[in-house]
């Protein structure tokens, strides 16, 4: 790797995204290594320590949560100071203006712009793009359930790339736009009153970049670092290599396949429950619950836990892959018990949890004993929220992300 200060890549709330985040930054021969917020508000940045901060994916608010308000305004003094910021999908929406302080960095000058329908904000896939610095080449880029940039003049933003419409992979929720005459959504949009277009995705700022103080920060809504995206992979090592002002070679982050993995911790807890997991997924399939979406990721038909469950998979089979350090050992040797007994519970409840859900699906409109707040509760015990967390997969997921977090070479 590159002899070169570590990139920081905020671990908490970031599950899945954080570990492609991770993967890719170690495919590009960049130094790194997982931080959590405390260790940030304890005043770990500095300039001799750090020469970057990237923020993964997922909820914002739960990162500034870890961060705390010390760990908020660490970030911001470390920028100011020369330090260098790269937010991702929700690590970009952690950089921008917020209404409530201790919830955003402010970095940016920019807020988040609301989604005027909500299926809208379940965007998913490749998206065709321009970059403001070369109009005339549309390139392909990926995003997994983003927020929106609210574009304010007169500020001290550049706007790299802008979306321009959907590409052939493009889902609203589980529904694939391109499977879908379009002359369909003129009439929904007049008989119903609903827009299942791509059409607000029109020259929407995926990716942007600024100055706070001395330092600099890129913002972006698209997941530069999804395995195998060339386009986006590419224009990934041309930003790090202006951010960091170095030359990086261009590379394709290689492909994530999780349904073969070479399993090197020989532990039985671990290689059952990911052998259970992929129960899960299997019967979910059978039951039209699921879906086969990347190799990395499977797709779910909206309402269901399919985010949780893929954040529990990929850290089951990302942690089999490895070689546990001696501390890795000492703390899997003391949760290991109350994994397994967690997880047990977890698996035969989350069996019972899709299964009622088919069965409600299957009828439809017909009267139905289990009401749908009593189901969406049930859930909630089980898989949590894919946005607050919570429940027994919470659980599962604190334990298996801690150690991995210990195991970090």
């Amino acid at each position: 790797m590159l002899d070169a200060q570590p990139i920081h890549i905020l671990w908490d709330a970031s599950h899945i995204w954080g570990l492609m985040a991770y993967r890719a930054i170690r495919a590009l021969g960049l130094p790194c290594r997982l931080t959590k917020g405390q260790e940030i508000a304890g005043g770990l940045l500095s300039k001799k320590t750090a020469r970057l901060v990237l923020v993964p994916g997922g909820n914002a608010r739960r990162k500034a949560y870890a961060l705390t308000p010390k760990g908020l305004a660490n970030i911001r003094e470390f920028v100011a100071q020369g330090g260098l910021y790269l937010g991702i999908c929700g690590g970009a929406g952690l950089g921008l203006q917020n209404s409530q302080k201790d919830l955003g960095l402010h970095l940016c000058p920019w807020p988040r712009k609301p989604y005027p329908e909500r299926l809208q904000h379940l965007a998913s896939g490749h998206v065709k793009a321009v970059l403001l610095d070369n109009p005339t080449k549309i390139i392909s880029l990926p995003i997994w359930w983003p927020g929106r940039f609210a574009a304010e003049p007169n500020t001290n933003v550049e706007i790299i790339a802008k979306a321009e419409a959907a590409d052939k992979d493009f889902w609203l929720g589980d529904l694939l736009l391109a499977s879908i005459p379009k002359e369909l959504f003129a009439i929904w949009r007049a008989e119903y009153g609903i827009d299942l277009s791509s059409d607000f995705l029109k020259d929407a700022p995926l990716i942007i970049k600024g100055t706070y103080g001395e330092g600099r920060y890129l913002l972006s809504y698209a997941h530069l670092e999804t395995p195998v995206s060339q386009e986006a992979n590419f224009l990934l090592t041309k930003l790090l290599s202006w951010l960091l002002k170095i030359d990086l070679e261009q590379k394709v982050i290689p492909a994530w396949d999780l349904d073969t993995i070479n399993i090197n911790i020989e532990d039985t807890y671990l290689i059952n429950a990911y052998k259970k997991t992929r129960e899960l997924f299997n019967l979910g399939l059978e039951q039209q619950l699921f879906f086969r979406r990347t190799p990395w990721l499977f797709g779910w038909r909206t309402g269901l836990p399919g985010a949780q469950m893929n954040n529990l998979h990929t850290a089951l089979a990302s942690l089999l892959q490895q070689n546990l350090n001696p501390k890795a050992q000492a703390f899997w040797q003391n949760k290991a018990l109350l994994f397994a007994k967690t997880f047990d519970l977890w698996w035969h409840s989350a069996e019972e949890s899709l299964l009622t859900s088919r069965i409600v699906q299957a009828l439809g409109d017909l009267p139905f004993p289990i009401s749908s707040k009593k189901l969406k509760e049930r859930s909630y015990q089980i898989f949590g929220s894919p946005l607050q967390g919570g429940g027994l997969l919470d659980q599962l997921l604190s334990i298996l992300e801690e150690l991995f977090y210990i195991n970090q070479s």
